[in-house]
């Protein structure tokens, strides 16, 4: 029995290393082999857009706490993430502003309104969308692995209302799932200090914390130890959260992105500057500034 399982292991493993060079050789090579992919397959890849959505359930309704525009050129090997704040100014009168005139609440009311807007607002045609909740978070980081994070400041913050509770030391750290949705999250401790200014205060901080953790992520997923789980890995993220993207049409850009050098992501947000309307607090975008900005990042992607 022993002898014939031997056997079985050397034609399999003959086969498996034939096909892998055959797909080119190396991780690439390897991730073409697992996924069943062919170069034809992905030789002809187009650049995508992406909106990423993470939504808080912890409240009645659902509000979109992280809205970012990713683009992907598999060509180019060049990315990009464009945040947009989720206290972002959508109504028609200034003088009339109200909670429902920010762009974190249009998500209860309309996935497809939401989409329009970030559409409207940065030019961008949204290809595809994907929504990912709190608890989704934490699966999706634990079946990568602990994230190596240096966390930028020391988090302290208690909401009762939503059992949240952030108690994170900064410095470099091993990040689960659980800890990664506080990470997320924070914006300002209990006694209302948060972010330094030449980081980016409150949700401009959240912003680049949730970039500069995103880009992590990508790191640790990319390397030699995860390309066995990459059918496991983008199973479980298409369990775990809504999304117009069917797997099929996902699969064929694995392979290339693990020659992508995550360094090499362009990472803005919105240009605009706060401003208080009816006793509320919004984040009013510029919109020629806007245009200028994306205009550069989409000519780095798609040129």
């Amino acid at each position: 029995m022993l002898l014939i399982l031997l056997v079985i292991i050397i034609i399999l493993g003959g086969l498996f290393y034939y096909k892998v060079q055959e797909n080119g050789g190396g991780v690439k090579g390897a991730l073409m082999t697992i996924l069943g992919l062919s170069p034809e397959e992905i030789e002809n890849l187009k650049p995508i857009n992406i909106l990423l959505l993470g939504v808080s359930e912890d409240l009645e309704s659902r509000l979109t706490d992280t809205i970012i525009v990713c683009s992907y050129n598999p060509k180019k090997q060049i990315a990009s993430m464009i945040s947009i704040p989720r206290d972002t100014f959508i109504g028609n009168n200034k003088n009339k502003a109200k909670g429902t005139d920010k762009i974190n609440s249009l998500y209860a009311r309309s996935p497809d309104k939401l989409i329009k807007e970030v559409s409207n607002i940065t030019g961008i045609d949204l290809d595809y969308h994907a929504v990912v909740n709190n608890n989704a978070l934490i699966e999706i980081v634990d079946i990568i692995g602990d994230i190596d994070f240096e966390v930028p400041i020391n988090m302290d913050y208690d909401d009762p209302t939503q059992d949240l509770h952030i108690h994170l030391k900064k410095g470099m750290q091993k990040i689960d799932g659980e800890k990664a949705e506080l990470l997320l999250r924070f914006r300002h401790n209990n006694d209302g200090s948060s972010y330094p200014s030449e980081y980016g205060d409150n949700d401009y901080g959240r912003m680049k914390t949730q970039r500069s953790f995103i880009t992590e992520t990508i790191k640790q997923t990319l390397v030699l130890k995860n390309v066995t789980k990459s059918r496991q890995i983008v199973d479980t993220i298409f369990d775990n959260i809504e999304t117009n993207v069917d797997t099929k049409d996902l699969l064929p850009y694995i392979p290339g992105a693990v020659e992508f050098d995550v360094n090499t992501i362009i990472s803005r947000q919105l240009p605009g500057e706060s401003e208080k309307l009816n006793d509320l607090w919004f984040f009013v975008h510029d919109k020629k500034e806007t245009k200028k900005m994306v205009k550069e990042v989409q000519s780095e992607i798609n040129s």
